[in-house]
């Protein structure tokens, strides 16, 4: 989020750093039309990220500051900060329960502030951080089914959050790599987070429905039910996987076999309308060029693929919302461009599918740049600020809490620092107080005697 403000307008940048690229998009409101409205647009190739996460600091600076640069210079704008997202196989999920009393029978705004504060202190492992809290459910005195408990009468209030954490040096490796092409990160959100928000609509998230982001190294599942977060999860398997197999099935190079997936790839064999139809691969090391069939190299790309929604289907029987997706499945992600994912998808998860990407009906300007679904998720970043409902990232709101513990810490070891010639000097006091009193008590015996 760039946070420019304008007298007519405020600008939100959101940065997508991925396995296989980085992606950054410029949004603005604009008021007179109700849209948003793409000003920049850019992505560049990441060698930095590995499954998720940075593994070389260099490469992925490099990669920020050149889409950093292209989308200032479409747009003429200076960016100052930036909401980036999260991914990687270090993710997890768990729910927890708060419970407070309520002092004056009303629950208020600071009420549910105080119960979710508690909730930040939750004793989670030293090298992980809470990135959000998410309340999907209010009991109050007992009566559970409450979605938003301010200005109900109460003495007791619980509220069951879904928490997710991530591996705290993957979270400041990400400030780190932001910070050092002079740009603040305003927020840390989940990426499936971010991409529901470019993706799916209100009436999808009552219904129920399951949003599956396929990237180049991880795949990001997110369930929601009644409006609400319910489920997260990431496999540590992506489209880099599809990629590594036509690689070593057709003896090429990774640039290559990424090439003729993006071109020519089908997940579904029933999906290729000319099976026998020829392509060509070109040869290594002076090797002259060859020829493959199309359903030769979907015989390497569907079984991958469908392991990867077996493993998704998985997930989704594990977070208990199986049957409670009127909406279906959502797929976006690079690899949601392979020819036939929708029905091989329909296949396994036996709901409706439908393909997800940023509409450039709702957006003016670059519209149609963003018309694709490898930028959903740095389309979603860019709108979360500008979201008043959405889910904020937790990130920066835990660092009081840090500050405080660390302040308790540095009380403690002062008191352990008291020089000892102090504490000797005490109890030589000490002594020659217990030896006066000695001296008084022999002398009183000595004249109780005579």
């Amino acid at each position: 989020m760039s946070n420019l403000n304008t007298k007519t307008q405020k600008i939100s940048v959101g940065l997508d750093i991925g396995t296989t690229k980085v992606c950054a998009i410029i949004l603005t409101e604009d008021e007179t039309e109700g849209k948003y409205k793409i000003i920049g647009c850019a992505s560049a190739v990441n060698a930095g990220v590995n499954r998720g996460v940075i593994v070389n600091i260099e490469k992925t600076v490099e990669a920020i500051r050149t889409v950093i640069h292209e989308t200032e210079q479409q747009s003429g704008i200076t960016i100052s900060e930036v909401v980036a997202g999260i991914a990687g196989d270090h993710i997890e999920s768990l729910s927890e329960v708060s419970t407070i009393a309520i002092s004056n029978q009303i629950i208020n705004k600071s009420d549910v502030d105080r119960a979710i504060d508690e909730l930040r202190k939750s004793k989670i492992s030293s090298d992980r951080k809470i990135i959000h809290i998410v309340p999907y459910e209010y009991i109050v005195d007992g009566q559970d089914g409450s979605t938003n408990p301010i200005g109900m009468n109460g003495a007791r209030l619980q509220v069951n959050v879904h928490i997710v954490t991530g591996i705290r040096t993957a979270i400041q490796n990400i400030y780190l790599c932001v910070e050092q092409n002079d740009i603040k990160v305003a927020d840390i959100i989940l990426e499936p987070i971010a991409s529901s928000l470019a993706l799916l609509s209100e009436d999808e998230k009552e219904v129920g429905v399951c949003l599956i982001d396929i990237g180049g190294g991880t795949t990001d599942i997110t369930v929601f039910k009644d409006n609400v977060l319910r489920y997260t999860s990431v496999i540590a398997i992506g489209g880099n996987k599809i990629t590594d197999d036509i690689k070593t099935g057709f003896r090429t190079t990774k640039v290559e076999a990424e090439r003729i997936k993006c071109h020519y790839g089908h997940s579904y064999k029933p999906s290729i309308m000319i099976r026998d139809e020829l392509l060509m691969i070109r040869g290594v090391g002076g090797y002259p060029h060859k020829e493959i069939k199309k359903e030769d190299l979907c015989d390497i790309i569907q079984p991958r693929t469908e392991e990867i929604f077996e493993m998704c289907n998985d997930e989704i029987i594990k977070s208990g919302f199986a049957n409670d997706l009127g909406a279906g499945i959502v797929l976006t992600g690079g690899s949601a461009l392979l020819k036939g994912v929708d029905e091989l998808a329909y296949r396994i998860f036996n709901n409706p599918v439908r393909i997800g990407y940023p509409s450039g009906a709702k957006y003016l300007g670059l519209s149609n740049e963003i018309e694709s679904p490898i930028y959903s998720t740095a389309v979603g970043l860019a709108m979360h600020s500008l979201n008043i409902n959405a889910i904020k990232g937790e990130t920066k709101m835990n660092l009081h809490y840090e500050e405080d513990k660390k302040q308790q810490d540095n009380d403690t070891e002062n008191i352990n620092d008291i020089p000892e010639e102090v504490i000797e000097e005490d109890d030589d006091n000490i002594y020659e107080v217990n030896k006066v009193q000695t001296l008084f008590e022999k002398a009183k015996d000595w004249i109780t005697r005579l």
